[in-house]
């Protein structure tokens, strides 16, 4: 007969999963994907390195799960700030906003999640990140354009290309933040460490929405 858990058993279980979730993310943001090992993990959540692999085959397996969960928690906030908002470009305005200064807040954790290299299926999740930024923006861009608020364009195709420009303004600013003390640094002794390509990142949140504004027709009131 096969072993059936009992409700208590399964109880346990998946509470240590959410424990080995909620130690990933934490891990995530202060060390990127290249400090999130298996080993780390489990050091972090308080359980042998053993017990860790009956939640999660691998770390490839670990890593989307968390990248996953992190992303769903991203899209929960951009949601939220687009339902404040009235006008359809201040919706779109809401998102860019949103994402970019959450993602400022968080630099280690947004790197990770934009560019960090990492596994092959990771990558595929990012695909499914920046379609769901996409899908939001595309919603609001064709509520505007019917609303005659914007001019005729392909909603999704300028999304597309709004997304990946945001992402692309970005990766500067996230990549120039100093890694944590217990991190090796990336830059050989005998190499210069690239300049910061903006020396205040306030400026960078407002400098986007400017761009997107005018990259979808519309007004922006910093012209005015």
């Amino acid at each position: 007969m096969a072993y059936r858990r009992t409700p208590a058993v399964q109880a346990r279980l998946d509470a240590q999963r959410e424990a080995v979730l909620q130690s990933a993310v934490g891990l995530l943001a202060e060390r990127g994907y290249g400090g999130c090992t298996m080993a780390a993990v489990a050091d972090r959540a308080g359980i042998a390195t053993g017990s860790l692999y009956q939640h999660f085959a691998n770390k490839a397996e670990l890593s989307v799960e968390l990248f996953r969960r992190v992303v769903t928690r991203e899209i929960a906030a951009v949601n939220a700030a687009v339902a404040r908002r009235d006008a359809p470009q201040q919706r779109i305005a809401a998102v860019v906003e949103t994402f970019a200064a959450r993602a400022l807040r968080a630099p280690r954790l947004a790197y990770a999640l934009l560019v960090e290299p990492a596994d092959a299926v990771v990558d595929g999740e990012r695909l499914v990140f920046r379609r769901a930024f996409r899908d939001v923006i595309a919603t609001e861009i064709a509520a505007a354009v019917a609303a005659g608020e914007l001019p005729e364009q392909d909603p999704v195709l300028t999304a597309a290309a709004l997304v990946g420009a945001v992402g692309e303004a970005l990766a500067g600013p996230l990549a120039a933040e100093p890694a944590p003390a217990h991190e090796p640094a990336p830059t050989p002794a005998h190499e210069p460490a690239p300049a910061p390509e903006h020396s205040d990142n306030t400026t960078v949140v407002p400098a986007l929405v400017s761009f997107t504004l005018r990259a979808l027709g519309g007004r922006d009131d910093s012209d005015a």
